[in-house]
């Protein structure tokens, strides 16, 4: 397994790490959950990512349960706080108050005593950005929290974060946004800040929710069990790339990647980890043998006029546009 410094933190995290939204306390059984963890562990693994709201605060108690007996000092362990977690007005955003109660829960669940990187969810229009990061820097002189970091943010958001973490003392250093072939919204704006800056991107969604596996083929109706079948899976989110435009140049794609002698999905990984500021791609699994073959991914130089061709063939069908980044973001609380 490869390891990359996340930004300028002196930390180093696996260039694949496991993340378990979608998957622990939901859609996986807990049996399976723990057994993809561990599989995760013995492929080189060390980096694992949660967040209080999966499940509804139930993936952090399972990956603190399938983390259980592992040396602490031997993983990075990051989780988030901004969804709801209950029905309390407070029980949301980041206020002061919200991020003093969930980073508590967190450590509860997850059966540590400190989170390796604590990260801001989303941007919260309702509070003052002096007051979170007054907040989050509280937690790191606590001994609570190692490292900062910010997820779905804009290059400004992201550099006001990181003025006052600076005055503060406190280290800001990751980003987890999504991206992958399809969606390239970072590469104008956030990643050219995020250099700058000394800090790295954690990418979620590498495989566009699955679509980059080449799984789905146009004009047919999804495979039973796949996550564009489960409702409560994640479909509302891949329904964008379900359309035969995307789908076709997809199969394009696979086409290539099987010359190669390539899988879709390890290519797709690949191509992420191309790019020097992405500290690490977070990949899903509910099943241990996804893990395995993910990870070959690491191992995997592209030749450059594969992505070449790769690329021109999907960039009529992704999204790069780096106002989708605000757009996207909830204005309000829920």
């Amino acid at each position: 397994m490869e390891h990359r410094f996340l930004g300028n933190s002196g930390m180093r995290v696996s260039a694949i790490s496991y993340g378990n939204w979608l998957t622990h306390g939901s859609q996986v059984e807990d049996d399976a959950a723990i057994e993809a963890v561990h599989a995760a562990l013995d492929a080189g693994i060390t980096t694992f990512d949660t967040a209080d709201v999966y499940a509804g605060t139930k993936a952090e108690t399972v990956l603190g349960e399938a983390l259980r007996g592992v040396q602490r000092e031997s993983i990075e362990l990051f989780t988030k706080v901004f969804w709801p977690t209950g029905p309390g007005l407070n029980q949301q955003g980041l206020s002061r108050k919200h991020i003093m109660e969930s980073i508590d829960g967190s450590l509860k669940r997850l059966g540590t005593d400190h989170i390796d990187l604590y990260q801001a969810h989303r941007y919260d229009h309702c509070t003052p950005l002096e007051v979170t990061m007054s907040a989050f820097a509280d937690l790191v002189h606590q001994g609570k929290v190692a490292y900062l970091g910010v997820s779905e943010w804009t290059a400004e958001q992201i550099r006001d974060a990181k003025v006052l973490a600076d005055d503060l003392k406190v280290p800001l250093v990751s980003s987890q946004p999504q991206y992958s072939l399809l969606w390239r919204v970072i590469e104008e704006e956030v990643v050219p800040t995020c250099e700058e800056l000394g800090i790295s991107q954690i990418v979620w969604s590498p495989l566009a929710q699955g679509v980059l596996t080449g799984k789905y083929q146009p004009g047919e109706e999804p495979p039973d069990g796949s996550r564009a079948t489960d409702e409560a899976g994640g479909k509302n989110m891949i329904s964008r790339w379900m359309n035969d435009d995307v789908l076709t140049a997809v199969q394009q794609v696979s086409a290539l990647a099987d010359e190669a002698g390539l899988t879709m999905a390890n290519m797709a990984l690949a191509w992420v980890l191309r790019n020097p500021n992405v500290a690490s791609a977070i990949v899903g699994a509910s099943r241990a043998d996804q893990v395995t073959r993910n990870v070959e991914a690491v191992d995997i130089t592209l030749d450059d006029d594969l992505v070449a061709q790769v690329e021109a063939i999907l960039e009529p069908v992704s999204i790069s546009d780096a106002k989708r980044t605000l757009k996207d973001q909830p204005k309000q609380r829920l």
